[in-house]
């Protein structure tokens, strides 16, 4: 049974840090592609960064919104993707889920083929 796990949210004040992971059993995270999105109430499930699988180019790609503030990394050797966060803001407050794909980076949630449950992140002073 493919299962993914996220952790690390919580609350967090405005203009903090906070570090996700997305860690998976029943696959070999490192073939997949990474897809970091997050939904807030009563808004549609958008895409934050994603990563290639290992044996991709490695590469990374981020919405305009968390450029230069988020950024998204593969530990390999432990099987996780991690998602580091910085100078939070409230409006980065959402569930965020971590998915998985065979193939490219894809911004499309659909694409891709398992998810997991999600981890809360509320920024807040």
């Amino acid at each position: 049974q493919v299962q993914l796990v996220e952790s690390g949210g919580g609350l967090v004040q405005p203009g903090g840090s906070l570090e996700l992971s997305c860690s998976g059993s029943g696959l070999f995270l490192p073939h997949f592609a990474i897809g970091w999105f997050r939904q807030a109430p009563g808004k549609e499930r958008e895409g934050v960064a994603y990563i290639t699988s290992a044996s991709g180019t490695g590469g990374t790609r981020y919405a305009d919104s968390v450029k230069d503030r988020f950024t998204v990394s593969r530990d390999n050797a432990k099987m996780t993707v991690t998602i580091q966060m910085s100078n939070l803001k409230p409006e980065d407050t959402a569930v965020y889920y971590c998915g998985a794909r065979w193939g490219p980076i894809s911004t499309i949630a659909h694409e891709y083929h398992y998810w997991g449950q999600g981890t809360q992140v509320t920024v807040s002073s």
